[in-house]
């Protein structure tokens, strides 16, 4: 069953239960799901889907930041909107996950003594390994700790 299908599913179980907020997070995330397969006119891959999730919270973080002070209701609504969003995140990877694929990496790169010279080959090398399960920035932070 896509992403698609399951987010339907649990929006029309919301609206059964007449949990408004759950039921308008959902439909908002099965909106942007929807245009990503509309832009792409096929049907998304599961890579794509929690792409699509990520750049949803990513955003939903942003709007929770800017609001402005004693506007707590934007707050909220955007705290549940993201507790929403995160039964469909995909797991991240954890920081000793993280650190096995560099040392992964470096052995595939035949690199025995990493200095910080090789960190735009590895970062060439690993980021694609860990696309849409890490953190970009605690990859770089881990690849320079690593390295230098």
């Amino acid at each position: 069953m896509s992403m698609i299908e399951t987010v339907r599913s649990q929006m029309v179980e919301a609206m059964k239960n007449r949990d408004k907020d759950r039921k308008d997070a959902l439909s908002m995330l099965l909106s942007a799901l929807k245009n990503k397969a509309i832009d792409k006119r096929a049907d998304l891959t599961e890579a794509e889907e929690f792409e699509v999730v990520k750049k949803e919270i990513k955003q939903t973080k942003e709007t929770m930041e800017l609001a402005p002070e004693g506007r707590d209701d934007i707050k909220q609504a955007c705290q549940l909107r993201l507790d929403v969003y995160q039964e469909f995140a995909p797991e991240e990877m954890s920081e000793e996950a993280i650190r096995e694929q560099v040392k992964e990496v470096l052995a595939a790169l035949g690199i025995t003594e990493p200095s910080g010279k090789d960190k735009g080959k590895v970062m060439k090398e690993l980021m694609p390994r860990v696309k849409g399960r890490a953190d970009g920035g605690l990859v770089n932070k881990i690849v320079g700790e690593m390295l230098g």
